[in-house]
């Protein structure tokens, strides 16, 4: 089997863009915390505010409404945690979709098992959409709900969520809506004041910035409970020495990110169509999730019959082709995919999940090497299960 080189899973980490590398560099050799009040503090200060109103204005948000995190985790931490505890005596309930990442299901379900949150996991449809109909059923029985967290578009699937409308659901229920909008970020555009949205979370290394910066987008009405202490940082929500350099870093990939965004979204979907009807092409019986709803244009979500992802992703890796099966963020244990069973998936069908993710680097070199290879694969992997 001949070896190449394609790394097609941009949904776990992207390459670091160049622009984002030379501005991380740029400001990380200049000496200075941004909270000093001497000429070095300032000139990071200085940085630090430059990279927040660039990263407010890609995003249709005030610079005030910019908080620097570490990533997207304790974004969508802060932001489901803090904004719980900040309403909990009146309103202890808490929604969160089916299909979330860790971040937001795991912190969830931590509040009702630590904390006596009411929580409601809102099921999502057959074809990965959040079902608004039981959502709102849910809404008008129960008022006591602080916080909805439902992600901007699936890290699995690549689904997009119906945000506008569960936005307009909870605000007649007087209720905040939070979006983790990491994997959306890169690639449609976001405008936060237009959504509604009490909270937005995204992350640096998911556009092509360092791993290490993210942010959290919050209203100035919406005040989540801190969960880091020892200073008044980022409206004093955030304690911490702001990370200047990561800032300056994801405003540029930010930038990089949506100047491209039109293009490159068809770009991609073209890409991501021809590995798409190749592997229906190599099994008939194939099952690709999602499709029936609108898609980011670089996400494949694919179950193959017969087969095990981790020995389908061992034979791609031998050859140079890099894949995952569902979400990366597991600590590299390869299992069943949770967002293929909420979406009434079979257990044979989640083990077989296959995620394809391309990027503002995937080149068609990198889906003809890919289309090589995969019959090839799949018929060992399906010889290797029989």
């Amino acid at each position: 089997m001949r070896v190449t080189r394609a790394y097609l899973d941009h949904a776990a980490t992207a390459p670091l863009r160049p622009e984002a590398g030379e501005e991380f560099l740029r400001v990380a050799r200049e000496l200075g915390n941004p909270n000093a009040i001497h000429t070095f503090g300032r000139n990071a200060r200085r940085y630090l505010d430059e990279a927040r109103e660039e990263v407010a204005e890609l995003l249709g948000a005030e610079p005030a409404e910019v908080i620097f995190t570490s990533g997207g985790t304790e974004a969508d931490n802060l932001a489901v945690q803090g904004g719980w505890f900040a309403a909990s005596e009146e309103r202890p309930g808490i929604i969160v979709s089916a299909v979330e990442h860790p971040a937001v299901i795991e912190t969830a379900h931590w509040l009702r098992s630590q904390h006596g949150a009411k929580l409601h996991v809102a099921p999502v449809t057959s074809s990965g959409a959040v079902d608004l109909t039981g959502l709102s059923d849910y809404l008008e029985a129960d008022a006591g709900v602080s916080v909805i967290s439902v992600m901007w578009a699936n890290n699995e699937t690549g689904v997009l969520q119906p945000i506008r409308e569960i936005v307009e659901l909870a605000s007649r229920n007087g209720v905040r809506v939070h979006s983790d909008a990491v994997q959306a970020a890169a690639h449609m555009p976001i405008d936060f004041h237009g959504s509604g949205l009490s909270a937005l979370s995204i992350s640096g290394h998911k556009i092509g910035a360092p791993v290490g910066i993210g942010a959290l987008l919050a209203q100035r009405e919406f005040t989540p409970t801190p969960h880091m202490h020892g200073g008044l940082q980022e409206r004093g929500i955030r304690s911490g020495t702001v990370n200047a350099a990561g800032a300056a870093a994801l405003a540029a990939a930010l930038r990089s990110a949506v100047r491209d965004q039109v293009e490159e979204a068809a770009r991609l979907r073209r890409l991501r169509e021809q590995l798409q009807d190749a592997i229906r092409a190599a099994v008939p019986a194939s099952r690709i999730w999602g499709e029936e709803e609108e898609r980011l244009p670089g996400h494949l979500l694919v179950s193959v019959p017969g087969t095990r992802s981790e020995a389908v992703l061992f034979s791609l890796d031998m050859a140079g082709v890099a894949a995952s099966a569902g979400s990366a963020c597991q600590a590299g244990v390869v299992g069943a995919s949770p967002v293929v069973l909420a979406m009434g998936g079979t257990e044979e069908e989640a083990r077989s999940a296959l995620r394809f993710t391309l990027g503002y680097t995937t080149t068609q070199a990198d889906i003809d090497a890919a289309l090589e290879l995969l019959p090839t694969v799949f018929e060992r992997a399906r010889a290797a299960f029989a």
